[in-house]
């Protein structure tokens, strides 16, 4: 992946709102720029990496970043401390794609510096690099706090949703396999969705079904660790539903904040099931979280193939977050999240307060929690859908065939909704990836 880095600046598909000769000057500018401070930095850091002329600058910053992390791992702090407040001074999160992903990956670096060096008996002799960590995983029990960033965190969720196709797609593709494996003979519904959010995903599938004659009832279970995201996501179907003429039940499933929710596999025990009831279980960007503990997982599988649903679809980031060794994890995030800036930097006007937040809030904070964090409060476990498939089939799942007619309806969404050659749909075992250049960003696939 070193040739994605940066690689919006280098294709064809610039934004439409930027002026070609602008554009090459600001470059220019911006090269600079850039070689400038990477002397500095190779002439400061002692990492292994060699920094050649002859490499492109976005490479050469990659390589610094990489040269980081390689420094805090092995405990060399005052080297890694000089690099990083060059990184620091020399990124923004205002700047081009590689300028505010620096921004993102030095504020991670930052923090985990920070917990390593308050604990050390040498760092007399290093220079504070707080003021470079603007925001971190929260753990005080201030409620005004919490609150305020719950309702930050939901606003850069809805944002994500607009300004990008990575939940559209998924949820889209979530809802046509439900919708096809459920007849029109099936005249009772159950969906039970895994972290409901703000149920935005259901909407389309209601107004499918209200089309159905007969059209069937609808229950949906939705979980959730915040009661008032709850009750409103619940008002919120329920008066959509009333204005189809849907027959329609909402059921919350509130999880205690204090309760590790994410790892109890008791969960399911607290689903009410009917004997007439077809089931689909929904788990979007829901899994992943159960990995600190693959016996929990493979537990939470089998009680959900114990419901015997009739559909469980799963959608979950394509990369490996979750790998034991830091740099490995490192190197994996830094090329997936290059690969997320890069499709925002040719898809969305510069000045786009939506994609700020976005890239600041909700990627920065997945950043900031795989980079940063180890051990059990690290939730950002991802991995790729080879190894979901082989623990769903460990767990007596099969893979249900996304159709074609699945397939069509994500690349239209792309065609109308996300126009850029950047974005691309390929099929990998009866299941669909999307990604960005030669990038895959997220996986969807049922089982059954």
């Amino acid at each position: 992946m070193l040739g994605s880095f940066g690689s919006s600046s280098s294709q064809s598909h610039s934004h439409p709102h930027h002026h070609d000769e602008q554009e090459s000057t600001d470059h220019h500018h911006d090269d600079h720029q850039r070689r400038r401070f990477i002397a500095t930095a190779a002439a400061t850091t002692t990492a292994t990496t060699t920094i050649t002329a002859t490499i492109s600058p976005v490479i050469q910053i990659r390589q610094l970043l990489i040269s980081c992390a390689e420094l805090i791992s092995r405990s060399d702090f005052s080297a890694a401390n000089r690099l990083l407040n060059i990184l620091s001074a020399n990124s923004s999160p205002f700047g081009d794609s590689t300028e505010r992903l620096v921004h993102q990956f030095t504020r991670a670096l930052s923090l985990r510096l920070n917990r390593y060096i308050t604990s050390s008996t040498t760092n007399h002799f290093l220079t504070p690099v707080t003021s470079i960590i603007e925001t971190a995983p929260a753990d005080s029990s201030s409620s005004s706090s919490s609150l305020s960033s719950l309702a930050l965190l939901q606003s850069s969720y809805l944002s994500l949703n607009q300004v990008t196709p990575f939940i559209r797609f998924t949820q889209l593709t979530a809802n046509q396999a439900i919708l096809e494996a459920i007849n029109g003979n099936q005249q009772a519904i159950h969906i039970v969705d895994f972290d409901i959010n703000h149920g935005v995903q259901w909407p389309p599938l209601m107004q499918a079904l209200a089309d159905r004659y007969p059209a069937p009832t609808l229950r949906i279970t939705g979980t959730g660790n915040d009661l008032d995201t709850l009750r409103r996501t619940g008002d919120r179907l329920a008066k959509f539903a009333h204005s189809l003429g849907l027959r329609f039940q909402f059921h919350p499933l509130y999880i205690a904040s204090n309760r590790d929710h994410d790892e109890d596999p008791s969960i399911i025990s607290s689903i009410v099931l009917l004997p007439d009831e077809t089931l689909a279980i929904n788990c979007v960007f829901y899994l992943h979280r159960l990995l600190k503990d693959r016996e929990k997982l493979r537990v939470f599988l089998h009680r959900v193939k114990s419901m015997n649903p009739k559909i469980v679809t799963i959608a979950e980031r394509e990369a490996n977050h979750n790998h034991p060794l830091f740099l490995q994890r490192f190197v994996e995030a830094l090329d997936y999240y290059t690969a997320v800036f890069d499709s925002l930097e040719a898809t969305l006007p510069p000045g786009s307060r939506e994609r700020m937040t976005v890239e600041q809030v909700w990627f920065g904070r997945e950043i900031l929690d795989i980079v940063a964090i180890e051990g059990e409060k690290r939730k950002e476990r991802h991995e790729r859908f080879r190894s979901w498939e082989v623990m769903l089939r460990s767990c007596g799942f099969s893979n249900v065939a996304l159709s074609p007619f699945a397939l069509s309806q994500a690349k239209l969404l792309l065609r109308l909704h996300y126009p850029s050659e950047g974005y691309q749909l390929r099929v990998l075992s009866n299941s669909f990836l999307l990604g960005w250049q030669n990038q895959p960003l997220f996986s969807i696939s049922s089982w059954r």
